[in-house]
């Protein structure tokens, strides 16, 4: 009898027994090594445990110097990230940038700003209830995107500001055998700042290799009087050049609304779900904020679009104009696209620096 590897958790595998490892990485425990949690001597709790000592929350927390990067995690057993959670404060969400590495690649497989990565690209708190991602009360971010390696992994945080930046966080995982046919996971962030007239904002580009797309968020500024969401998203796969294989049929449908999130009194309804969420309106306040902003994910859990050579994904930014024509905007799009793929991918365009990064 095959020994279940405890991977692919749920319901379903919860009574199944395993040998697999669970391991855990923080401050308290830099290694994640069995037994070694909690012995820290030195740390940014140091003064407040300094009448009760060793083992007394010495070091819940980091100090990311300006300008440095600074490795959360690194592991050299083969094994999945099960979960990730974090804080820090939201003026970092736009200048902490997370990056992930798979097998001791020189290229990142994952590299997004992090508030975008988890859902809070706008830098103000907003709770999500959704299964790959979840942000509580009040910015703790959390999710459980399973990410498999097979020899190693790294995770680190670049601070590209010039202050300095205070972080928590807690990295679980297990060690195992990972099965031949087990993607690695990916994501990646772009932004049209504005959105040029006439063209649609690239979510994702240039994927080559056999995997599957499993999400979508888009932290989106309308900067234009009416409704902004009447864009289609388009899956172009293997091959496609000038038509998509899957084309949506507006911005609020393909993120599981209807009718321009519209509700009654006239107001945009928010709803953040398992796999779905319009959870985030910032609205003008009369004073400096002169834009509405959104914020949004789609998590393709249930139904991953799968390719197997190459993908591109794009939506289009679409309003009302005179005599019911559509009007191409010119917004402010931020995506973060999600994927599984066999290696190895191909290298990301490079990210922008802190001014096209941050939120204005």
């Amino acid at each position: 009898m095959q020994l279940f590897n405890g991977l692919g958790m749920g319901l379903g595998t919860l009574s199944r027994l395993s040998r697999a490892k669970t391991r855990s990485i923080s401050p308290e425990n830099w290694k994640g090594e069995k037994g070694q949690g909690g012995m820290a001597t030195e740390g940014t709790g140091l003064t407040a445990s300094r009448d009760l000592g060793q083992g007394w929350k010495v070091s819940p927390s980091v100090l990311v110097p300006a300008k440095s990067t600074f490795t959360l995690a690194e592991v050299t057993e083969p094994g999945a990230i099960q979960h990730i959670w974090l804080t820090c404060f939201p003026t970092t969400w736009r200048t902490l940038i997370i990056r992930m590495y798979w097998d001791g690649e020189e290229q990142p497989s994952v590299e997004a700003p992090i508030g975008d990565f988890f859902c809070n690209g706008w830098c103000e708190r907003s709770n999500v209830q959704s299964l790959p991602v979840a942000v509580n009360p009040a910015g703790g971010m959390n999710c459980y995107w399973e990410m498999p390696f097979r020899r190693s992994a790294k995770i680190t945080i670049e601070n590209i500001d010039e202050k300095d930046a205070v972080l928590y966080y807690q990295i679980d995982y297990t060690l195992t055998e990972v099965p031949d046919d087990a993607a690695y996971f990916h994501a990646s962030w772009r932004r049209s700042h504005p959105l040029a007239y006439n063209q649609v904002h690239t979510v994702l580009d240039g994927v080559s290799g056999h995997g599957h797309y499993v999400g979508t968020y888009l932290a989106w500024q309308s900067n234009s009087s009416g409704w902004f969401g009447e864009g289609e998203i388009k899956f172009y796969l293997d091959g496609d050049e000038e038509f998509p294989t899957i084309c949506g049929t507006g911005t609020e449908d393909y993120f599981g609304g209807a009718w321009n999130w519209e509700q009654p009194k006239g107001e945009y309804g928010t709803y953040s779900t398992a796999y779905l969420g319009m959870h985030q309106v910032l609205k003008p306040d009369g004073l400096y904020r002169s834009q509405q902003r959104f914020g949004m994910y789609r998590w393709h859990v249930m139904d991953p679009i799968r390719f197997e050579s190459e993908l591109r994904v794009t939506i289009q930014a679409l309003g009302w104009r005179s005599g019911g024509r559509y009007l191409p905007l010119q917004d402010d799009i931020a995506s973060t696209a999600f994927w599984y793929q066999a290696e190895p991918h191909a290298p990301f365009a490079p990210l922008p620096g802190k001014d096209d990064l941050e939120v204005n």
